[in-house]
């Protein structure tokens, strides 16, 4: 059994990105304070990837879409394909951006909003709660758990990244 499409290397995450790097920075402080934990650039069974997909200690999945600028934000007609693999959707944004999110088309009922920025951020709207099925949570936390596990192996011996 391969293992290629749920290892691989470890992603640069947001390089060239530093504005969307810097999100993501606050993201994750916020999220270490909630007891959430978070991995970059996770490549989903559908073939999409999130941008930041955490994981709490009740083992909810919860999926992170950073948008850093209108147009990014306005143009994206992906991001519904991220709802079926996690129990949390949010948008991350700057504060400049925060606005747009509360059109009916960011789904405002259902997907939570986190303004951010390098040092910190908060939770403006929660998430609802989409719980996933028995069977995909299992898949999912299978999946995020071993692809925290291959990075970490990486960092220790970085020739490990071309194993498959």
């Amino acid at each position: 059994m391969s293992s290629a499409p749920i290892l691989g290397p470890i992603p640069d995450c947001f390089d060239g990105a530093p504005i969307a790097a810097d999100v993501a920075r606050g993201v994750t402080r916020l999220f270490c304070r909630r007891d959430l934990f978070a991995i970059c650039e996770v490549p989903l069974p559908n073939g999409r990837r999130a941008d930041l997909m955490a994981i709490d200690g009740q083992g909810q999945l919860t999926i992170v879409e950073i948008k850093v600028s209108k147009a990014d934000l306005l143009g994206d007609a992906k991001w519904r394909d991220y709802l079926d693999y996690s129990d949390h959707f949010f948008w991350a944004v700057p504060q400049a951006l925060a606005h747009h999110t509360e059109a009916a088309a960011f789904l405002p009922e259902a997907a939570g909003l986190i303004v951010a920025d390098r040092y910190d951020a908060a939770v403006v709207r929660e998430a609802a709660l989409r719980a996933l099925a028995p069977a995909r949570r299992k898949a999912e936390l299978l999946r995020f758990a071993r692809r925290a596990a291959r990075r970490l192996s990486v960092q220790i011996d970085p020739t490990l990244g071309d194993c498959n």
